[in-house]
């Protein structure tokens, strides 16, 4: 088994690179910066925190129940597969 490594979120917006944990959703990375995101279930099930990916990959801690765009994915259920690129919506 691989053993996770660090990554990089880079939001499109004028904000310093967040070096994160890897055990950490890219919720729980974003808030450990202090970034606002708007959040309710942090499961998947409402779609409140919905973000755009601009570039890179993302895995799912849980399957999303709420609808999304194919550009689009949920941080309070994800964590990152290596650096990301991504717009707060």
């Amino acid at each position: 088994m691989s053993e996770k490594k660090p990554f990089v979120i880079t939001l499109e917006s004028d904000h310093e690179p967040i070096h994160t944990d890897p055990s950490d959703t890219i919720l729980e990375s974003l808030e450990k910066h202090q970034i606002e995101v708007h959040y309710h279930c942090r499961e998947g099930f409402c779609g409140a925190c919905r973000s755009k990916l601009i570039c890179g990959e993302i895995d799912y801690t849980t399957d999303p129940l709420a609808y999304i765009d194919d550009d689009e994915f949920l941080p309070c259920c994800s964590v990152a597969l290596g650096d990301i690129k991504i717009k707060l919506v």
